[in-house]
């Protein structure tokens, strides 16, 4: 990865060049090292490189991703009688897979909380919303909103802390953006800002595909195209195994 990083820093300093210097049309060019991950049955997670220039030295540079929007409940548990049960739950809509943040600075010292916020800067600042507006509470969906966070990140699906972009030099940088081996499959944006005095000056973005492949795939597409046929196969390969077992243990 060391090798490739430097060839992709080396690539976008030529192509730059090529195109008549520093004062190219743009004044931030960046991309990332897979537009593609391929998910297959041995996948554990993998690394993509974002790596850029700038044409103004002394700016700073955000990078955030997105995976593919969906709703997500959160369920609370409570203590009835003996045991403990889910009592309440609550639906977010439009509640990213995936999301990840790195900056050349943190983020309080990048922007102001307001230009933070539009540009969905920190896991505070994802923007999703409860269903069914007016339905509780405020205090009571800033409770649920604040677990899915902390449930994403403990899943590693959530970056519980922002990464670092990293200057090599004046204008050219970098940073990894780390993806675990639950990353839902789907669509993705990977954003790239540049900062100058707490606001955007260029931004670009970059699209990366994740997608199931191979047995993952059809086991997948099955799951949930017909989800009976394959629960009743789940249920005769279990108990396939497990007769299998019984008569492995008589025979011993």
């Amino acid at each position: 990865m060391r090798a490739w990083s430097r060839l992709a820093l080396v690539t976008m300093v030529i192509a730059t060049i090529a195109g008549g210097g520093w004062m190219v049309a743009r004044a931030l060019e960046a991309d990332i090292s897979h537009h593609l991950i391929a998910i297959t049955t041995a996948f554990a997670g993998t690394d993509v490189l974002v790596f850029g220039a700038v044409e103004e030295p002394g700016t700073d540079v955000a990078v955030v991703v997105r995976g593919p929007l969906g709703d997500v409940t959160v369920r609370r548990r409570s203590r009835v009688g003996f045991v403990w049960l889910f009592t309440e739950q609550l639906t977010f809509r439009a509640v990213p897979g995936y999301y990840a943040v790195a900056a050349s600075r943190p983020l309080e010292e990048l922007a102001a909380p307001s230009v933070l916020a539009r540009y969905e800067l920190g896991a505070a600042n994802i923007r999703f919303r409860p269903a069914g507006v007016g339905g509780g509470p405020r205090e009571e969906a800033d409770a649920f909103r604040e677990a899915l966070i902390r449930n994403k990140q403990q899943e590693r699906l959530f970056s519980a802390e922002v990464g670092r972009v990293t200057f090599l030099g004046r204008m050219l940088f970098r940073t990894r953006l780390a993806f675990p081996a639950s990353v839902p499959p789907g669509s993705y944006q990977v954003q790239v800002l540049q900062f100058r005095d707490g606001a955007v000056i260029n931004a670009q973005a970059s699209p990366l595909g994740i997608s199931k492949i191979g047995l993952e795939a059809d086991l997948f597409d099955l799951a949930h195209r017909q989800p009976a046929l394959y629960g009743l196969a789940a249920i005769l390969l279990a108990v396939g195994a497990g007769w299998g077992a019984s008569v492995m243990f008589r025979r011993r």
